[in-house]
């Protein structure tokens, strides 16, 4: 029996749950795409959100249908809850069905790159007792949200396709940019430290795969704004992958040479063009 098209992917930050989660997106790529090994990076289901206001619609149902019929199917499907999901993490060591619960977890690459995985909440400096700045930060990143969810319900309607808004904000804030580079930092330091050769996480949403002092750093990206998947074939190479009606590579790795695309253009380039994954055969292929 061949092998699937890619051997792992690694997905976070998904939060079912709330109105900003990009549910049809996540669900059409978990159709589509065909792998060994799935990472579920934490925050997957918004438990916070969804003890303030309860929100399922039946999409997100679906999504959590489709990962549990990919685990039976047999994909390896491992589940490492984050801040929004930490209630899980009690469970760490078990099987929800055929899906297994980590607190973290090391991924052998193809290439034999040792890779730490984890939410990434750990590194977080909000959490180091400001619990004020927290509560500032998460409150203008729903205001953010609340933003992308209307702006990009106009252009559904003006069959425009989706814009990741929230990117445009971040690359133009210093503080924000200032926070995104000193955690990418901590996270590769760490796993220097650790004597791994790079680590994947989600948690701050913005995608990105960038050597730092000889460490790569993975962050997978979230399907609230961005709609990012961080994926691995069978050679080791790993991709940033963003899946709306736009599709396309946003950074790549391939041993030591990175080749990180400027994020923030994706939110300018029109869709007709936008290299559709079709055009790659050996990437992602529709599943039987």
């Amino acid at each position: 029996m061949a092998s699937p098209p890619l051997r792992t992917v690694f997905v976070s930050d998904v939060h079912l749950g709330t109105p900003d989660c990009k549910a049809e997106y996540l669900l059409d790529f978990l159709r589509t795409m065909r792998c060994q090994r799935l990472y579920l990076v934490g925050d997957i289901v918004d438990l916070e959100a969804l003890d303030r206001q309860p929100y399922w619609p039946a999409t997100h149902a679906a999504v959590l249908g489709q990962l549990l019929r990919m685990a039976r199917a047999g994909t390896e499907v491992i589940y490492i809850p984050g801040n929004h999901d930490a209630v899980m993490r009690r469970f760490a060591g078990r099987r929800i069905g055929a899906i297994r619960v980590m607190r973290d977890a090391i991924h052998i690459g193809a290439d034999g790159r040792r890779f730490r995985v984890s939410h990434g909440d750990e590194f977080d400096p909000h959490y180091g007792g400001r619990r004020w700045l927290y509560r500032l930060g998460d409150t203008s990143q729903r205001l953010i949200c609340w933003a992308n969810r209307h702006l990009n319900r106009w252009r559904h309607r003006h069959a425009l396709p989706y814009l990741p808004f929230t990117i445009i904000i971040k690359s133009r804030i210093a503080r924000a940019l200032a926070y995104i580079q000193q955690y990418e930092h901590l996270v590769a330091a760490t796993a220097r430290t650790q004597g791994f050769d790079g680590h994947i996480c989600g948690h701050i949403h913005f995608g990105g795969i960038r050597k730092i002092d000889g460490v790569l750093y993975c962050n997978d990206g979230d399907w609230v704004e961005h709609c990012t998947a961080l994926t691995e074939d069978h050679s080791g190479y790993l991709e940033l992958m963003h899946w709306t009606e736009q599709r396309t590579c946003l950074a790549n790795a391939r041993g030591d040479r990175v080749q990180p695309a400027a994020i923030a253009a994706l939110a300018f380039t029109a869709l007709p063009a936008v290299a559709s994954l079709s055009h790659h055969p050996n990437r992602l292929h529709q599943s039987a």
